[in-house]
């Protein structure tokens, strides 16, 4: 717990440092871009108020604005949300979305680590933390960040076993949440989930497991067969020597099994006779 947040402390500290560098640089515009810079300012004050319209500027609420000065960014770090002003002529700006942004990773083939191939796809939710380093170190922050969650993803799934890319999502999509967010950090991009959306597994394998999971099933449903008729066979022993000692128990066995076959409504009911009765006719 404590290296997490020391981690995230030293990042921050990073983070500053480098924004402080690309707002503060050591060299400045010169002689000649104040020269440039005064005569903005003149030009807009002669050609009032027209002037006034190119150089107020808005942004929205969920936008950010870095402004340049004859190329580089100037202090404060990025404007908004509401009006600000630039000077015409030596003065652009950029806007930067600083709102969540989603976006699906392509079904990527994969060779797991026991050599299965694999189609896996993922969905990445991020959003700009610092407009300044995105715009300042990054030509395309969004291309960037979508190409690397796909190798992100084929490395990560490159170390894991079949059987824990199907059971174990939320861990290698916490694992690539962590190695985006690290790698992300220089581009002022913030990786705030990433999620597994489907495994595809080939034809063939998914053919070979299903005969597996049957072969399984029915291994276990003749245990269970035999199992109870082993339970079954011992509760006729008991039973035989119950009957064994008492001859009544007999006929009444007899008895029930005629309530038996008289409640299903057969035309036929055979009447079992005890051995005892048929000796005498034997005897004569």
């Amino acid at each position: 717990m404590h290296s997490e947040k020391e981690d995230l402390t030293m990042k921050g500290a990073r983070r500053q440092e480098r924004q402080a560098a690309l707002e503060n640089p050591d060299s400045g515009i010169g002689v000649c871009g104040w020269l440039l810079v005064l005569f903005s300012l003149l030009l807009m004050v002669v050609t009032l108020p027209v002037s006034i319209w190119m150089c107020i500027k808005i942004v929205k609420e969920y936008e950010r604005a870095i402004i340049f000065r004859l190329g580089r960014i100037i202090r404060g770090g990025a404007k908004g949300p509401g009006l600000f002003f630039i000077l015409p002529c030596t003065d652009s700006f950029i806007n930067v979305d600083m709102r969540t942004i989603t976006f699906d990773i392509p079904p990527q083939e994969v060779l797991t680590k026991d050599s299965v191939t694999v189609s896996v796809d993922g969905v990445v939710y991020y959003r700009v933390q610092n407009a300044t380093l995105a715009v300042a170190n990054i030509t395309n922050a969004d291309a960037a960040t979508r190409l690397l969650a796909q190798t992100t993803l084929r490395n990560v799934l490159g170390t894991k076993n079949l059987a824990e890319i199907l059971s174990d999502r939320e861990e290698i999509a916490h694992s690539m949440q962590s190695t985006l967010d690290d790698a992300t950090d220089d581009w002022g991009i913030k990786v705030e989930r990433v999620e597994i959306k489907d495994v595809k597994l080939p034809q063939q394998l998914q053919r070979a497991m299903a005969a597996e999971a049957e072969a399984t099933r029915e291994a276990r449903a003749k245990v269970i067969a035999a199992e109870g008729e082993m339970n079954a066979s011992r509760a006729l022993k008991e039973a035989s020597l119950v009957i064994a000692e008492s001859p009544s128990a007999l006929q009444l066995r007899y008895l029930q099994t005629l309530n038996t076959i008289a409640a299903e409504k057969n035309s036929t009911i055979i009447f079992p006779l005890p051995l005892e009765m048929m000796q005498g006719f034997i005897k004569h």
